[in-house]
């Protein structure tokens, strides 16, 4: 029989199946009989380029074949009503319009109204809601607070679905930007790689994409293909603060907008730190103090924008995060230049360089990353690890040759469970399309 699921999954695609056959069941029991459309959403992994995409940086992800599922039939009227296969999700209910009010801070519906929320502010004309049913446990789902980007899938795929069910065909490219500013509704001031990888990713290839918009407001991208020789795989420390993650992640996007306001008087026009991206670091040192507060900086006229959650007395190393930013750039352009050439080793070492940096400049690594990290490296036949996502917690990922996986496997879990008492999920990145509409 003809998978339908094969154009995603490929030759995973019996696997998928079951998923998509037991989340219809789910719905129907829920909402009762009738059609049922089928979204979908992955999650990704940051091959290289950390917290760089808000500073309009580069960044090299890739789309996982793990993804959210939005099970969704269309209403008459403007209500959006969903359930949760996980049942620590309640069920929620709201109406779609330009300012819709929020659920308490950490509630999950708060993805799928900001992008309902944004579409409607965007159309500025009615819109019909929906029913649905949201699928993203594992095996196939997408890890929650591991860093590989599961609420930007949610709100990724809940845009897909009133888009479609609205007779809306945006360019991707379009919609991502639009998830992107969905996503400050829920109070992180992040960049735009988490959407645009989700709806632009390819089957074996990574997205290197600029994230800084051209003249014409779009964003140079281009799809690099992965080493076939090679995967990419993922260890999860099983240290998940997502709290203490979004307020340090807040504080460093203060420090990137900190230390462009002190760069401003030396190189004028300046708005990101990408705009002095060919300027020798020691050229910008020098206008960066070690540490300063949004307090300093703001009686120097220097406006560090809406950022929820800063004292004003919050330490801010703006030089050593500006440091990062800038060199993981250069990383970026080289690994893309790596992987073009067939070089894998240079890329691993590139990975090697990037978690060093992540680690003393951004200051984003954490004891149990550290240790998974030390674990791969061990193991012959991987080029090079690194910590991916925002930090604090979450994943690493590493370059492994094909036939050393079985052993990274082995090995990291024996060494990681016995340096820190806990037990990592390992797996593979399986590199998988972007979001849209599939049938079942």
């Amino acid at each position: 029989m003809n998978n339908p699921l094969r154009a995603i999954y490929g030759d995973r695609s019996d696997v998928h199946l079951p998923r998509y056959l037991k989340a219809k069941q789910a719905f129907t029991a829920t909402y009762g009989s009738g059609e049922v459309a089928f979204f979908r959403a992955p999650g990704r992994v940051n091959l290289i380029g950390e917290h760089t995409d808000y500073n309009h940086g580069f960044v090299l992800p890739v789309a996982l074949d793990r993804d959210i599922l939005l099970l969704a039939r269309p209403r008459a009227d403007n209500t959006v009503r969903l359930s949760n296969w996980e049942g620590d999700y309640p069920p929620l209910s709201f109406c779609i319009g330009p300012d819709i009010p929020a659920a308490p801070l950490g509630d999950w519906g708060n993805y799928v109204r900001g992008a309902a929320q944004e579409l409607a502010r965007r159309l500025r004309r009615p819109l019909r809601g929906l029913d649905g049913l949201v699928v993203g446990q594992a095996p196939f789902g997408v890890p929650r607070q591991v860093g590989l980007s599961s609420s930007s899938a949610l709100t990724v795929v809940a845009a897909v679905a009133l888009a479609w069910i609205n007779d809306w065909q945006p360019e991707r490219a379009t919609l991502a930007q639009w998830c992107s500013e969905a996503e400050w509704y829920v109070g992180t001031r992040g960049g735009i790689m988490d959407q645009f990888i989700a709806l632009l990713g390819q089957r074996d290839h990574a997205l290197f994409l600029d994230c800084r918009p051209d003249g014409a407001g779009g964003y140079p991208m281009d799809h690099i293909p992965l080493p076939r020789d090679y995967s990419l795989l993922i260890a999860d420390s099983g240290v998940h603060h997502k709290k203490v993650v979004k307020g340090a992640y807040n504080q460093r996007v203060a420090a990137c907008r900190a230390g462009v306001g002190l760069l401003r008087p030396g190189f004028p026009g300046i708005t990101h730190l990408r705009d002095v991206q060919v300027v020798p670091w020691a050229d910008l040192a020098e206008w960066l103090p070690e540490e300063t507060t949004p307090r300093q900086v703001g009686e120097l006229g220097i406006e560090l924008g809406d950022i929820p959650g800063l004292d004003p007395d919050t330490p801010l190393p703006v030089r050593a995060r500006c440091r990062h930013v800038w060199t993981e750039n250069g990383r970026v352009q080289a690994a893309v230049a790596a992987l073009r050439a067939g070089d894998v080793p240079a890329l691993g070492g590139l990975l090697n360089e990037a978690h060093a940096s992540a680690r003393d400049d951004y200051e984003i690594s954490c004891p149990e990353l550290e240790s998974l990290v030390e674990a791969a490296r061990e193991v012959d036949g991987v080029l090079g690890a690194r910590l991916t996502g925002a930090g604090l917690g979450g994943c690493i990922v590493a370059v492994v040759h094909r036939e050393a996986a079985a052993e990274f496997e082995a090995h990291v879990r024996r060494r990681y469970q016995a340096k820190t008492g806990r037990e990592t999920a390992i797996f593979a990145c399986r590199s998988g399309p972007g979001a849209g509409e599939c049938w079942v």
